[in-house]
């Protein structure tokens, strides 16, 4: 991700990256989808995490769209935006076809006893520990999206292996905090790629 507080639209950085950057693109892809569905696990909205507001948005916007942005991020040599937003946008359209083709065979009474939910979190959780490691090389603000991002994914985890509601919708409160986390890096993102008045800062980097 190349979200930066210092980045202009001279006609030399425009040479040398022919493409826009995607990564605010990719962040308000992630936080929009993640809000749907942290929103529904935390029961603020009448759905359910197995589908509804959010399913359509996990194919065509945390899907589709973050995957296209880590593409892009392929393009611009950025091999941390070009991981993190494959991986997120691959993620959502997995559990998207999950939630079509699994999530509606298990019984009402059972809906957390084959622990699919709890392993898929786990296996991305593993992976969002080493991108949250890195994610400290670029800002505070990517950082933060990152950290929270783990918290959810953890607790979630905790909530879906121990048959536990309260442990999931704790979960969908932290989800919810992680989108707002991704939204203002994305808007920071947009606001300084435009080199204009208003610009959102995102930190230094916690390791240099």
């Amino acid at each position: 991700m190349s979200v930066s507080e210092d980045r202009t639209v001279a006609p030399a950085a425009t040479a040398a990256s022919p493409i826009a950057d995607p990564a605010p693109l990719g962040l308000a892809a992630f936080a929009l989808t993640t809000f749907l569905l942290s929103a529904a696990n935390a029961h603020w909205m009448n759905g359910n995490a197995t589908g509804d507001a959010w399913l359509g948005y996990a194919f065509a916007y945390g899907g589709l769209a973050q995957l296209l942005a880590g593409m892009w991020e392929f393009r611009n040599r950025n091999v941390f935006g070009a991981t993190a937003f494959s991986s997120y946008g691959a993620f959502w359209i997995g559990l998207g076809i999950w939630a079509i083709k699994v999530a509606p065979t298990a019984a009402p009474t059972t809906a957390y006893a084959s622990h699919d939910v709890a392993w898929i979190l786990l296996a991305f959780a593993v992976f969002n520990t080493y991108m949250l490691l890195f994610s400290a090389q670029v800002n505070m603000a990517v950082f933060a999206v990152f950290l929270t991002l783990e918290l959810t994914e953890i607790i979630l985890a905790i909530g879906n292996f121990s048959n536990s509601p309260g442990t999931v919708q704790f979960g969908g409160y932290v989800g919810i905090l992680t989108a707002i986390c991704a939204w203002y890096t994305s808007a920071a993102g947009v606001s300084n790629g435009l080199a204009g008045r208003i610009r959102l800062p995102v930190g230094k980097p916690l390791l240099a």
